[in-house]
C-alpha cells in the first residue's frame, strides 16, 4: 500500500479555504482592541462616551481584525523569515498605536512597542523554524 509523501515547501496552502473558525481569533481580538482604543481615546475613562468615540473604537477594531486575518491567511505563502517579521511589525505597530493614545512621549511609546514586539517576533521566528517543515 502506498503512502502519501510530505508536501513540497510552499505547497501546503492549496487555495483560500475559510471556515467560521478562521474568523474567531481576529474578530475577538479586534473587539478587544477596539474597546481598548476607545477607552484610551477617552483619556482612560475620564471623558464621557459619545458617538464619535464608539465609531473610533469600531474603526480601530475592524482595521486590526482585517490586518490580523490577512496576516493569518496570506502568511503561510511567505518565507518563514518574512512571516515572522510581519508578525513582529504588526504587533509593534498595534501596541505602539494604543500606547500613543496615552499622550506619553514618543520615546516611551517606542520602548513599549519594541518590548512587546521583540518577544512576539522571536517567538514567531522560533515557531516557524522549529515547528514547520
Amino acid at each position: 500500500m502506498a503512502h502519501a509523501g510530505p508536501a513540497a515547501p510552499g505547497r501546503h496552502m492549496s487555495g483560500l479555504k475559510v471556515s467560521g473558525w478562521h474568523f474567531v481569533a481576529p474578530l475577538g481580538m479586534g473587539l478587544l482592541y477596539g474597546l481598548w482604543a476607545a477607552f484610551m481615546k477617552r483619556e482612560r475613562g475620564t471623558l464621557p462616551v459619545d458617538a464619535a468615540n464608539i465609531w473610533y473604537g469600531i474603526l480601530c477594531g475592524v482595521v486590526f481584525a482585517v490586518a490580523w486575518f490577512a496576516l493569518a491567511r496570506l502568511g503561510p505563502a511567505l518565507p518563514r523569515e518574512l512571516r515572522a517579521t510581519m508578525w513582529f511589525a504588526f504587533t509593534g505597530i498595534s501596541f505602539g498605536y494604543l500606547y500613543s493614545l496615552t499622550n506619553d512621549s514618543i520615546w516611551r511609546t517606542v520602548v513599549v512597542a519594541l518590548s512587546v514586539a521583540i518577544p512576539v517576533g522571536a517567538g514567531a521566528f522560533y515557531r516557524y523554524y522549529m515547528r514547520e517543515p
